[in-house]
């Protein structure tokens, strides 16, 4: 969600929202506990510029906390692939031109075989993402 706060911001508004709120750098549970109650109270009223400045100020610190904390793992290439496959309602056959074979198909999709460079060129133009995700 892009939400861009308004440039013509009430200082002494925010700086009262601020006092009130109280928002720093989220270090513990208890304190993203906090702060998510007040992105839950701001999210789906009608937000004045200075709760809108507010508002993505929290979502940030809140993000850089979970971030840390909750770490995603990078997927392997044959689970990406077999990821986007799903997302895209694909079954093994659509992607075989990729490959050059059923056999090399059903190995790479199954991770047991690496997808070469080549592969992962060719995947990456095909679900139109970063061959980082395919090596």
């Amino acid at each position: 969600m892009t939400v861009i706060a308004s440039n013509k911001i009430d200082e002494k508004k925010y700086g009262r929202l601020l006092s009130k709120t109280l928002p720093r750098v989220v270090t513990t549970e208890k304190e993203n506990e906090r702060m998510l109650e007040i992105v839950n109270d701001l999210i789906c009223k009608e937000r004045t510029p200075e709760e809108d400045t507010l508002f993505l100020l929290v979502c940030k610190l809140v993000e850089d906390f979970e971030d840390k904390a909750y770490p995603i793992p990078d997927a392997p290439p044959h689970t990406t692939l077999q990821f986007l496959m799903e997302q895209r309602g694909l079954k093994q056959k659509d992607i075989v031109h990729l490959f050059g074979s059923q056999g090399i198909a059903s190995e790479v999709v199954n991770g047991k075989r690496k997808i070469s460079k080549a592969q992962a060129k060719k995947l990456a133009g095909f679900f139109n993402v970063s061959v980082e995700h395919f090596i």
